[in-house]
C-alpha cells in the first residue's frame, strides 16, 4: 500500500499538478499582494474612506418644502440611518446579504458556496458571493478595464476596500452609505432618488410593499424595472417576500397578502424635459448660474450646481402650478383645434412657401450644411431625406418618418403660450409656464419673449391721465381722427358703426371696452412723455416708442414687466419686480444666501388713481372686454383685469388682477408672420383669458386656496365713488351733430 502511494506521488503527472497548482496559488497570492501595494492603482486610505464625500443632486424645493427638480449628474439624494423605515432594512439583508451583521465585509461561508456550487458544480441559481459591502466599495470607486484578469483584480480591490470599510464604519453606517449610493432603475442613485421618483414619497414613507419593489430591483436595474418591466419586478418583490419571510423578518400569514398585492407606481420623472413647471426649473438654473459664480464656498471654491447638494429653495407653489398646466393645456388643445381648422388648408404654414422657405434656410441644419460649403442643391438632397422624427401632438406624440420642411411646416401651426402669476405684494412667483411642452417647444415665454402687449398697455396711459388731474368722467368722441403729422394715421375701433362718431365715453367705459381711439385721445391729451414717465415709474424700463401708437400697446414687454407693473394696483401703488429664488442652502443646511422682495420703494401715484384704475378694471370684467369670466365661466371671485389684443391678431393677452394674486397669459404663435385668421378667434378674450378662467375654476374648487379665491378688494374711498358717479357714454346733440364733420383730422400734440 505504501509502494503504491509512493508510486502515485512519484507519477509525473501528480508533479505537474501540484506545480500548477501552487503556481496558481503563488500568481494569486503575488496578484493580490501586488494589488494591495497599489501596482493595479492606487487604493483609497483609511483616512480617504474616512471622509467620502458623494457627489450629490442640488434640491429646488417650492416655496412650503415640496420638491419640484433636481440638477445633477447623478441623481442622488443621501439620508440619514434613522430615515429608513425597519422594513426596508430587513428586506436589504433578507435578499442581499443574509449574514450581513456576522462577517467582517467578506462573507467566506457565501463564498465557499460560490465555488463548490457554481464552479465546481456548475450550478448556476447558486447565487454569488457579494456581500453589502463589497457592493458598496463597487458602488463608491468604481471598476477599472484591465483587459486580463479584470474581473479577478477588481474583486481583489473591492475585498481590501470593503475590509477597510468595515474597520472604519458600523453597520448601520454602512448600510447608510449603501443605500445612499446603489443604483436604481432609471439612472437613479439611492433609496430617497428611487422612492421620489416610483412612488413620489420620501424614503422614511415606503410600504412593506414599496421597499421590497426598491430592493428587488437591485439584482438587475433593468429587468426588474418598475416602469417598464411591471411584471418582472412584481416576481422579483414577491422573491424578496419570500425571503424576508425565510429569515423571519416578516410574519408568514401576511405573505400571501403581499404577494397578492398589485404593482402600483406614483412614478414622478424629475427628467428636465418633462414633469412640473420644467420652464421654471430652466430660468432657476440659468439664474443660479449666476449667483453661484459670484460666491464662493468656505474652503474658496466655488460651488457645483451639479455635484454639491445644494438645497434651492423657490417661491412657486407646486399645486397651484399643476393647476395652472392643467388649465392651460385644457383650453390650448381646444383653441389649437379651432385655429387649424379656421385656416383649413389654405394655411400659411402649409400655403406660404416663401415663409416656409424663410425659416427652413434659417435652421440650424441648414445653416451647419452652408457653412461646410455645400451647394444649395447639395442641401436640399441632404435635407429632404426622411427621417423619424419624434413630433408633438394635443392628442398623443407621434413618430414619424418627415423631411426638414415637413417638420417646420408641423412646428409651425402650433400656438404657444405664456402664463405668470405673482403674489402682488413681493413679488413671488407663485405659477410659471414658459409653454405648451417643454420636450418641443424650449423657447421660454416668460423669461425670453417680449411681444407686442396691445391694450394691456392702455392702463397705463389712463393711470397717466388721472394721476396728472384728468377728471374720470371726462368724455371723448369715439369718432376716428387722421393724425396729420404721423403720415396720416387713423386708428380704428373693432366693430366700429357709423354711429361712433356722435358717441362719447367716460374713461371707465372708454377702458372696460378698450375702445382705440378714446386711448389716443387720451394720450394725446396728458403727453407722450407724461405716460413714458408713468410707465418708467412702474418698473417698464423697456425701450417704448416715442408715437401715439404708444396707447394702443406696440411696445413689445415681457410677462414678468407687465406683470410687475399691474401688481401696483393692489399693492398701494409699488411695483414689485417678479422674483422666484429665496435662498440658497448648502447639504448641511448652513445658508449660502438669501433674497428679499424687490418692492419699488414709492408708489408710482396716488392712492386715488390707484383706486380710480382699479375700480376702472373691474368694469373691464363686469361689464366690458372680460365679461365671458362671469358670464361664461361664472367666476365670482373679485376680480379687476385688462385684455389686449394686438393688430392682425398676432397676440392674444390678459392680465387678471385679484387682492392676492395677479396673474398675465399671453397666447400667439412664435413666428410673427401668423396670426389667427379671425378676431373672434384671436382677440385676448377668447385666446388668452380662458387660461385665466380655467386656472380660477380649480382654485376655487380646492379650499387650500381659499386665502386667495375668498380675498376682496378694499372698499373705495367716498371720493373715488364720486368721480366715477357719471354716466358711462353720452351722445351728441342734434345741433352738435348737424354741424360737426364726418371725419375729422388733426396734429397729434400729444408728444409736445
Amino acid at each position: 500500500m505504501i509502494n503504491k502511494f509512493s508510486g502515485i506521488l512519484r507519477a509525473k503527472w501528480l508533479k505537474w499538478l501540484l506545480v500548477a497548482v501552487a503556481s496558481v496559488l503563488l500568481f494569486f497570492v503575488g496578484l493580490y499582494f501586488s494589488i494591495y501595494l497599489g501596482f493595479f492603482g492606487k487604493l483609497p486610505t483609511v483616512e480617504r474612506l474616512s471622509s467620502i464625500k458623494q457627489d450629490q443632486a442640488t434640491e429646488v424645493l417650492d416655496k412650503d418644502g415640496a420638491l419640484i427638480g433636481k440638477y445633477y449628474v447623478y441623481d442622488r439624494q443621501p439620508l440619514v440611518f434613522e430615515d429608513f423605515p425597519e422594513h426596508l432594512i430587513d428586506a436589504l439583508v433578507a435578499t442581499e446579504d443574509v449574514r450581513f451583521y456576522d462577517h467582517d465585509g467578506i462573507d467566506n461561508v457565501s463564498l465557499l458556496r460560490v465555488f463548490v456550487k457554481s464552479i465546481l458544480l456548475q450550478d448556476r441559481s447558486a447565487g454569488g458571493g457579494s456581500t453589502i459591502t463589497l457592493q458598496l466599495a463597487k458602488n463608491l470607486f468604481g471598476r477599472q478595464n484591465f483587459y486580463l484578469f479584470s474581473t479577478v483584480i477588481n474583486k481583489f480591490k473591492e475585498s481590501i476596500v470593503a475590509t477597510r470599510i468595515e474597520e472604519i464604519y458600523s453597520k448601520n453606517e454602512i448600510l447608510t452609505l449603501y443605500l445612499n449610493t446603489v443604483p436604481f432603475s432609471d439612472n437613479t442613485y439611492g433609496i430617497e432618488s428611487a422612492s421620489r421618483k416610483f412612488f413620489n414619497k420620501p424614503a422614511s414613507d415606503l410600504s412593506i410593499s414599496e421597499a421590497a419593489t426598491l430592493i428587488g430591483t437591485l439584482k438587475a436595474n433593468s429587468f426588474y424595472n418598475p416602469r417598464r418591466n411591471p411584471e418582472n419586478c412584481r416576481k422579483r418583490r414577491n422573491v424578496v417576500f419570500q425571503q424576508m419571510a425565510k429569515y423571519n423578518y416578516l410574519n408568514e400569514n401576511v405573505l400571501d397578502t403581499l404577494v397578492d398585492q398589485d404593482l402600483i407606481l406614483n412614478y414622478r420623472s424629475f427628467n428636465h424635459d418633462v414633469g412640473v413647471a420644467p420652464y421654471f426649473r430652466e430660468a432657476v438654473k440659468q439664474e443660479l448660474a449666476v449667483i453661484l459664480d459670484s460666491i464662493k464656498s468656505p474652503d474658496g471654491k466655488s460651488y457645483n450646481l451639479y455635484k454639491d447638494g445644494l438645497v434651492v429653495h423657490t417661491t412657486l407653489d407646486y399645486k397651484m402650478q399643476e393647476l395652472a398646466e392643467s388649465a392651460m393645456q385644457e383650453h390650448m388643445s381646444k383653441l389649437q383645434n379651432a385655429f387649424e381648422t379656421s385656416y383649413g388648408k389654405s394655411a400659411p404654414w402649409l400655403k406660404n412657401n416663401k415663409l416656409i422657405t424663410l425659416v427652413y434656410e434659417n435652421s440650424p441644419q441648414y445653416k451647419s450644411y452652408k457653412t461646410k460649403g455645400l451647394s444649395n442643391k447639395q442641401i436640399e438632397d441632404s435635407l429632404n431625406v426622411k427621417r423619424d422624427v419624434s413630433l408633438f401632438s394635443w392628442k398623443g406624440d407621434t413618430i414619424k418618418s418627415i423631411t426638414v420642411k415637413d417638420s417646420i411646416k408641423h412646428c409651425l401651426k402650433f400656438l404657444n403660450t405664456g402664463m405668470l402669476a405673482v403674489d402682488p405684494s413681493t413679488g413671488a412667483v407663485r405659477t410659471y409656464i414658459g409653454g405648451i411642452d417643454y420636450r418641443f417647444f424650449k423657447y421660454d415665454h416668460v423669461s425670453q419673449s417680449k411681444r407686442q402687449v396691445g391694450s394691456t398697455f392702455k392702463p397705463f396711459v389712463y393711470t397717466a391721465a388721472i394721476e396728472n388731474g384728468m377728471d374720470p368722467c371726462t368724455y371723448f368722441s369715439l369718432a376716428e381722427v387722421t393724425y396729420t403729422n404721423y403720415n396720416n394715421w387713423t386708428p380704428s375701433n373693432s366693430g366700429s358703426s357709423k354711429d361712433d362718431q356722435y358717441v362719447n365715453y367716460n374713461l371707465e367705459k372708454a377702458l372696460s371696452n378698450s375702445v382705440n381711439t378714446v386711448a389716443v385721445k387720451v394720450l394725446n391729451k396728458v403727453g407722450i412723455p407724461k405716460v413714458l414717465e408713468q410707465a418708467k415709474k412702474l418698473g417698464l424700463s423697456d425701450q417704448l416708442p416715442n408715437e401715439p401708437s404708444l396707447a394702443l400697446g406696440v411696445a413689445e414687454i415681457g410677462l414678468k414687466g407687465v406683470a410687475g407693473a399691474y401688481t401696483s394696483y393692489v399693492n398701494k401703488g409699488k411695483p414689485v419686480k417678479p422674483f422666484y429664488i429665496t435662498k440658497i442652502e448648502d447639504r448641511n443646511g448652513n445658508l449660502i444666501v438669501e433674497f428679499k422682495s424687490k418692492v419699488a420703494k414709492e408708489p408710482a401715484y396716488n392712492d386715488h388713481t390707484r383706486q380710480v384704475l382699479l375700480e376702472m378694471m373691474k368694469s373691464t370684467v363686469n361689464s366690458g372686454t372680460a365679461t365671458r369670466l362671469r358670464s361664461t365661466y361664472n367666476l365670482k371671485n373679485d376680480i379687476a383685469g385688462k385684455t389686449g389684443t394686438t393688430q392682425d391678431n398676432k397676440d392674444g393677452w390678459f392680465v387678471g388682477i385679484t387682492p392676492k394674486l395677479v396673474t398675465v397669459t399671453w397666447v400667439g404663435n412664435d413666428n410673427h408672420s401668423i396670426g389667427f385668421k379671425t378676431t373672434g378667434l384671436g382677440q385676448g378674450a377668447n385666446s388668452a383669458l380662458p387660461v385665466f378662467a380655467k386656472f380660477y375654476q380649480k382654485l376655487n374648487a380646492d379650499s387650500e386656496f381659499n386665502t386667495i379665491t375668498n380675498a376682496r378688494f378694499e372698499k373705495p374711498s367716498e371720493q373715488v365713488l364720486m368721480d366715477l358717479n357719471c354716466s358711462p357714454e353720452k351722445k351728441d346733440t342734434f345741433l352738435k351733430r348737424l354741424f360737426s364733420k364726418k371725419k375729422k383730422t388733426k396734429k397729434f400734440k400729444g408728444n409736445k
